[in-house]
């Protein structure tokens, strides 16, 4: 069988693009109107939503960036994994019933829909949008380029080494991979997205805890012999904060834990459920399934740096190639298979959440904040949004100056969670929160993050942009709001608040 690995991992990879593209055709069988494609009618039921909210957080992001992060800063990402899942707590307790209740009550289907609503105001919806659109260009980034280094390297070893597109292989995997990533989104919208993540989700549990598994038999004395390795070269990487640092991984904790709340892909998912009632069974499977899958970010990137600093393997030129070399290299072809599948619908689940909310800003939620309503045949321009917008995200991903996923991935988490945690978290909960108060903290948010990236300013100590934005939005939020007259709410949200 090791002699056919190659063909075996190609041909699990290719049964499932297979897959994939037949969900497409039946979800667009079930598209019907802008509701189907943005919210799949609100017709989830409990699994199938659980599923689809660890998926989309867990997807390339961790999968690829993850093992890359571990693999050169040691223990620093640990902090992201454990706040995560805090965080879907957070957003659980703070949003869940509310947000379902706005999306019933006011017919909304999507997180702006819901925000101006809450706020009664245009302009909040109209920055929440932008503020969408805007991360949704970095988190997307992220998952076109886990995409693009998991299509390389089975390319490279489908080819015996030899790279098929020269100088730019890179740049020719990430068009392949947005080729068919906009096949994907275009044809079946969130509801081919949450369809695959029960399918991607159920794989990636059973391939992380056997992928944990190979990692342990991969490196002599398992964990013990990562730590001890590890501890050898760099103590740091193996202490608590890893070779980020304190400051830095305190930085990742709040925005980690806070920022949940302010992740649309997550919270829109929220609005999608069957029935109320089912809410409160959503949260245990979600963390449950993302510490599980959690496994395979934290094993494969020790294993990796163990290994290649214990001579067995070559350096790595790229930190995101950790997870495609171990899983080529170190572990049953039919695993490896399998994981490279759940990898690909990971990616490709997520980046239709992402896609859709992004189409949703540009076709809905900005028209209608500036001119009162949507854009004529609005399931047509949702599609050819989708298209556009997956174009600029692939040149973000090649052009945007850092090339690291799991960085990629954090970036667009930090603007999403400084722009939308004060509107969204507080806002919900807290009857004195104003229409200025949010619009400035949007605003504010996005100056901030894209002007650090654009300047390269960064932080001492490694503290995260993203905190350092949220910190400040929320100090601005709360301070407007404070010194203002409290706005005098819709009738029925009034009500909802009450709750």
């Amino acid at each position: 069988m090791e002699a056919y690995r190659s063909q075996i991992i190609l041909g699990c990879v290719a049964a499932y693009m297979l897959m994939c593209i037949g969900v497409g055709l039946w979800a667009m069988r079930r598209t019907k109107s802008t509701s189907d494609f943005f919210m799949a009618g609100r017709s989830l039921g409990i699994v199938v939503t659980s599923i689809a909210v660890f998926s989309s957080t867990m997807s390339g992001f961790g999968f690829v960036g993850g093992p890359g992060l571990v693999y050169r800063m040691g223990m620093s990402s640990l902090w992201m994994v454990v706040c995560t899942s805090i965080g879907f707590a957070v957003s659980f307790y703070l949003l869940a019933v509310r947000i379902r209740l706005f999306a019933e009550l006011k017919d909304s289907i999507s997180l702006p829909d819901a925000i101006g609503a809450r706020y009664g105001s245009r302009s909040a919806a109209f920055w929440a949008a932008v503020a969408i659109l805007l991360g949704v260009l970095g988190y997307l980034a992220a998952q076109i380029l886990a995409m693009a280094h998991v299509t390389n390297d089975l390319l490279i070893a489908s080819m015996g080494g030899s790279r098929l597109f020269g100088d730019f292989q890179l740049e020719a995997c990430v068009a392949i991979s947005s080729a068919v990533l906009v096949f994907y989104c275009v044809t079946g919208g969130i509801i081919a997205s949450v369809y695959t993540d029960v399918v991607q989700g159920l794989m990636m549990i059973v391939a992380a805890v056997l992928v944990c598994a190979a990692a342990m038999n991969a490196v002599e004395g398992g964990f013990h012999g990562m730590s001890e390795t590890l501890l050898q070269d760099d103590p740091a990487s193996i202490s608590p904060w890893g070779t980020l640092g304190m400051v830095g991984c305190l930085s990742w904790y709040f925005v980690f834990t806070l920022g949940g709340a302010g992740q649309p892909h997550v919270v829109t998912k929220m609005m999608m459920t069957r029935r109320i009632g089912d809410i409160r069974h959503m949260l245990p499977l979600s963390i449950l399934g993302y510490s599980l899958t959690a496994l395979l970010w934290i094993s494969i990137g020790l294993a990796m740096r163990a290994l290649v600093l214990q001579g067995h393997h070559p350096a790595l030129t790229d930190a995101n190639a950790a997870a495609p070399q171990f899983l080529q290299h170190y572990t049953h072809p039919l695993l490896a298979g399998l994981v490279f599948a759940g990898l690909l619908a990971a990616i490709m689940s997520t980046a239709d959440s992402f896609l859709n909310i992004g189409a949703a800003a540009v076709v809905h939620d900005i028209p209608r904040a500036l001119c009162g309503r949507s854009l004529n045949h609005e399931l047509l321009w949702a599609r050819i949004a989708t298209v556009l917008i997956a174009v600029f995200a692939a040149l973000f991903s090649l052009y945007s100056g850092e090339r690291m996923v799991g960085l990629l991935g954090a970036f667009g988490w930090g603007i999403f969670a400084a722009a939308l945690v004060p509107a969204v978290a507080i806002g919900f909960n807290w009857k004195g929160a104003t229409p200025l108060a949010a619009n400035v903290a949007v605003i504010t948010s996005l100056v901030v993050n894209f002007g650090m990236m654009l300047t390269g300013w960064r932080l001492p100590y490694a503290f995260d942009s993203g905190a350092f934005s949220l910190i400040l939005s929320l100090i601005l939020f709360l301070g407007i709001s404070l010194a203002s007259r409290p706005p005098k709410l819709d009738p029925q949200i009034d009500a909802v608040m009450d709750l």
